[in-house]
């Protein structure tokens, strides 16, 4: 299955939805929704790493805290992750999970 029908049935089944357009390139931004894991349970898995490997990758570079010892491990943004400068620095996927880390956070 080509990657646009992908995209397709996915949002279809409720798997994904639109969550944006990048600034730089104009492309839609996407995100998984909960029912992934029922639609798609190979990519839930598949993504489920890539995230964990994401934030392990943004807490060794210091834009993160994180305390995993609670039943709800807790996330902390640090003043690196609101520095422009430190942020550039960071991998395009590094960005786009901080952002929604961030996001998240003030919710």
């Amino acid at each position: 299955m080509d990657e646009e029908k992908m995209i397709e049935d996915l949002i279809l089944n409720g798997g994904l939805e639109v969550a944006g357009i990048d600034v730089e390139t104009g492309e839609l931004l996407y995100t998984f929704t909960d029912k992934l894991k029922d639609v798609n349970p190979e990519l839930h898995k598949e993504f489920t790493n890539y995230f964990h490997s994401e934030m392990m990758s943004l807490w060794v570079n210091g834009f993160i805290e994180m305390d995993v010892t609670g039943e709800n491990p807790q996330v902390f943004i640090t003043d690196k992750a609101m520095d422009e400068s430190e942020i550039s620095k960071l991998s395009k996927e590094n960005r786009l999970t901080l952002k929604e880390i961030i996001k998240n956070y003030l919710k």
